[in-house]
């Protein structure tokens, strides 16, 4: 069902309306998530409103399989998440997420010769992915920090 999804686009922020409509959900069921799986967290500004990042969308994309495709329900679903988390497997959502962003670039040396602009974009991505991981890596360390024990 998943592949019936809209392709992503490259921005930086997504409002929930846009989110609802990338992954199939509605508005009120993404709420209802953000309550049910920890993990996912939006970012709030002036009047509460939420604006996702990329990364929050892939999630919300694997939280709505688990749940409609293949059957899941709410803990089991959240119980997979946490699972996937703890086995690093998570990361593979952040790994399609980078390959998505560099998937339409120029690769190999005979095209880096004919267009020397296609260099200077992949050091550009490069830079962009480097600092996605560091994003990542901090965002796991906000969440061992939240963790009650």
């Amino acid at each position: 069902m998943e592949n019936s999804l809209p392709l992503i686009p490259a921005k930086r922020y997504f409002t929930i309306g846009e989110v609802g409509e990338l992954c199939g959900v509605k508005p009120h069921v993404l709420r209802y998530w953000e309550q049910e799986f920890t993990q996912l967290r939006p970012m709030k500004r002036r009047g509460n409103r939420r604006y996702y990042q990329h990364h929050e969308v892939l999630m919300i994309r694997r939280i709505r399989d688990l749940l409609y495709d293949q059957g899941f329900t709410i803990s089991g679903a959240r119980n997979k998440m946490q699972e996937l988390q703890h086995t690093g497997n998570g990361d593979q959502d952040h790994d399609v997420s980078l390959l998505e962003s560099s998937a339409d670039l120029p690769e190999g040396d005979v095209l880096l010769q004919t267009y020397p602009e296609a260099q200077a974009s992949l050091d550009k991505h490069a830079q962009l992915d480097s600092w996605r991981l560091v994003r990542h890596e901090l965002n796991e360390i906000r969440d061992l920090l939240r963790l009650d024990f």
